[in-house]
């Protein structure tokens, strides 16, 4: 493909995803689906042009570092959104997904992959760990919207499924790497033997240091924006919101090189950022670039991702594969999501809007590109593919066509209950 046309296409994108999320509000359609779609639709086209083959199996280096960094984008960006300051009673729906919602689809979607699909433990254990977190990126029909100055400008499912995108893709990587330690130490067996060193550095150390790293550098981040001194310092006065890009990968980099978990520390630091100011209109700045930001890369993934796709990426994909795929968007995480806020606040549709709209996305491409550069699976890499790929299409397809008119309508009822 000519340079031309590269920048023809790129000049195309960006704006459709300016203008769609507008256009498609409330509609049975989403950005990231159209996206999805184009990226099939073109490279099924007979174009007189060649186009670049894109392999995520062949470049899995380009694959991981591409996603990670939209992932960590919009981690920055759902925790600036969140107005509600972290609590124990705040933040109830959020622990109780976290800790019983997001276990249970790891540990169910493992024994269905390696009853359903035989695939050996260790492979079995990375499915349900890329499989359990709800993504922060394709979410966004579901999040909460800009930063305001009341706590209480959320509504609780909303409020859900963004605190619980922005903490559980930081908390999938104590699972991807137990998959990891399972298959350096037993290969296609069981040993338990990697358990102790997993609890100690990978669960225990890393999610310790990701947290502390996030709530430092957040707090720190917090006085240069709002009071620093001199005032030339502080960069709330000055509005530019490329500093939140900084801050991203400020906040990423250091804890990554402390041996902590960057994802975990991204959001965190976001929160703590918040609390330093809430009701200051900088967050809006700041915010509405890391969300046009994320929105042009969710985009451009997304388009690559069709690509894949046409070009064969699903080829390796079995019945049972498929299956296990439906079977987690449609049963595991649903049940797992109602299990996990049972005696909680929520009321009954509440609980079963953030029980089904626990979106698999790019994340899930993320973690299954990092894990494959850490250790071989005794599973042929093309069909770990397939069986995600397949996830994060099947998911943007059926949350993209129904997020817009369920939470239209639940929007609707809720407003008519409050009036």
């Amino acid at each position: 493909m000519s340079a031309d046309a590269v920048f023809a296409w790129l000049g195309g994108g960006a704006l459709l995803a300016a203008v769609l999320p507008r256009v498609l509000s409330g509609r049975p359609l989403s950005l990231p689906l159209v996206f999805l779609l184009c990226g099939i639709g073109v490279y099924l086209l007979p174009l007189p042009l060649p186009l670049p083959v894109i392999d995520p199996v062949d470049d899995r280096v380009v694959a991981e570092h591409v996603t990670e960094i939209v992932v960590i984008i919009s981690l920055m960006g759902a925790g600036l959104a969140l107005n509600r300051p972290v609590g124990r009673h705040r933040w109830g729906a959020t622990w109780r997904l976290l800790g019983v919602t997001m276990p249970l689809t790891f540990l169910i979607t493992a024994l269905v992959a390696w009853w359903l699909l035989d695939w050996p433990p260790a492979a079995a254990l990375l499915l349900g760990a890329v499989l359990a977190p709800t993504d922060p990126v394709l979410a966004a029909e579901v999040r909460v919207g800009e930063p305001t100055d009341d706590e209480h400008d959320e509504d609780e499912a909303r409020f859900a499924l963004t605190s619980e995108a922005g903490l559980n893709d930081g908390l999938a990587f104590p699972l991807t790497y137990a998959a990891v330690g399972l298959a350096a130490a037993a290969g296609s067996g069981w040993s338990a033997g990697w358990i102790g060193p997993w609890a100690a550095q990978d669960l225990a150390y890393k999610c310790v240091v990701g947290v502390l790293g996030g709530l430092l550098m957040g707090r720190l981040l917090g006085w240069l924006f709002f009071r620093a001194r001199p005032r030339a310092l502080r960069l709330s006065q000055h509005r530019e919101g490329f500093v939140a890009l900084g801050a991203t990968f400020l906040s990423y980099g250091v804890t990554e090189l402390a041996g902590g978990y960057g994802f975990l520390s991204v959001f965190v630091t976001a929160c703590a950022i918040r609390a330093a100011e809430r009701s200051h209109g900088y967050h809006n700045v700041l915010h509405d670039f890391m969300e046009q930001v994320e929105r042009l890369l969710t985009a451009a993934v997304l388009f690559l991702t069709g690509a894949f796709i046409a070009l064969g990426g699903l080829s390796a994909l079995t019945w049972q594969g498929a299956v296990t795929a439906c079977v987690v968007l449609l049963v595991i995480r649903p049940l797992s999501g109602w299990a996990g806020l049972l005696r909680s606040s929520l009321g009954s549709r509440e609980r079963w809007v953030v029980a089904a709209y626990g979106v698999r996305g790019i994340g899930s491409l993320y973690y299954l590109a990092y894990a494959l550069g850490q250790h071989g699976f005794a599973v042929p890499e093309r069909e770990l593919w397939a069986v995600v790929t397949f996830t994060v299409l099947a998911s943007v397809v059926l949350h993209g066509i129904t997020a817009g008119p369920v939470i239209a309508r639940f929007d609707r009822l809720r407003d008519a209950r409050s009036t």
